[in-house]
């Protein structure tokens, strides 16, 4: 179940970094999906650019809520039985004290 939803987890991610990447950058940066006019006849600019934001959204909800998900399926995994505390505690010596002297009255 675990191995099921960590290569969702990848290929979500991968179309995350995708999609952003197709964006047009509006800062001027090196955004791939600008003003190529690749899809002139099928979509305006506004309507690409409203598709890839929807599609961006919505992956990067399922990255979300993979990531929870796996967080969970980890934390189940895991021995809760003993904290981390109590075991670092059962794995210290004890340290030895001086010994006693009794003081003569």
């Amino acid at each position: 179940m675990e191995q099921l939803f960590l290569i969702i987890h990848v290929f979500v991610a991968l179309g995350l970094i995708g999609f952003v990447l197709m964006q047009k950058s509006e800062g001027g940066g090196t955004g791939f999906g600008g003003s190529s006019g690749s899809m002139t006849g099928m979509m305006s600019s506004r309507s690409k650019a409203t598709f890839l934001t929807r599609i961006t959204t919505y992956l990067a909800a399922a990255f979300i809520v993979t990531s929870l998900t796996l967080a969970v399926l980890a934390s189940r995994a895991s021995d809760h039985s003993i904290s981390l505390i109590d075991k670092m505690v059962e794995q210290e010596e004890v340290i030895p004290t001086a010994p006693t002297v009794p003081v003569a009255e």
